[in-house]
């Protein structure tokens, strides 16, 4: 993420096509009140980034040189078991401006939501472009990967090193690369059988969305700590 650069932020094909898509240059140029020779900075999702300037037509000019923005020291990935209603879309949100690194959502034993192969079709295409537009709004030079909706059992057996948030379990620390995040009524016995790790959010019953963010955010802090 770049902290305190000038002006909004939006991601270009590449380096060579700094054509902006048309909801972005609408953006821009209708809720921003943007002009020509206005400030911002371009990306193009691959750790690059550039100062720049919007010019007519959609297209934004690099002024100086492309800088590179280094990999972080470790990858971190949220699984959250569906909610009903917009909860699910405002998880992708909050954690992609977090800075996690990949989304994934879960139908746990105990999940109430269950979508068809429709539903979940949609609802990816839905969740990529809020993380876009999260990204923008959090200045992230890489987007997180939106993965799912995937079934709690078959993500336990192809994860790795995967927690689960539970109570009495550890502390998020930098060990910690993955945190399933289960629904209302809590996993099952069986679901807890797959998983050896457990992690702690606290002290508090949250609700499963507002778990999901907490473990995005102490997952972040911890990550951080470590590169300072």
């Amino acid at each position: 993420m770049l902290a305190g650069s000038p002006g909004p932020h939006v991601f270009v094909p590449s380096r060579e096509n700094l054509q902006l898509a048309d909801h972005d240059v609408d953006h821009f140029e209708r809720s921003l009140r943007m002009r020509d020779g206005d400030p911002c900075t371009v990306t193009d999702g691959r750790g690059a980034w550039a100062n720049a300037v919007l010019r007519q037509g959609g297209r934004v000019e690099v002024q100086g040189s492309w800088r590179k923005v280094a990999e972080p020291r470790y990858q971190t990935t949220v699984a959250f078991s569906l909610v009903k209603g917009q909860k699910p879309e405002l998880v992708v949100q909050k954690l992609t401006e977090i800075g996690v690194d990949r989304i994934v959502g879960l139908m746990a034993d105990r999940s109430v939501v269950r979508w068809d192969e429709a539903k979940v079709d949609k609802a990816l295409l839905r969740w990529r472009r809020i993380a876009l537009e999260a990204s923008m709004q959090s200045h992230r030079v890489r987007l997180p990967e939106i993965v799912g909706v995937v079934g709690s059992r078959s993500f336990f057996s192809s994860a790795d090193d995967v927690a689960l948030a539970n109570f009495g379990g550890a502390p998020v620390d930098d060990q910690r690369r993955c945190i399933a995040v289960g629904p209302e009524g809590g996993w099952t016995a069986e679901e807890l059988q797959l998983v050896s790790g457990r992690v702690s959010l606290g002290d508090g019953v949250l609700r499963a969305e507002t778990a999901a963010i907490v473990a995005g955010t102490l997952m972040a802090a911890a990550r951080r700590s470590t590169q300072l």
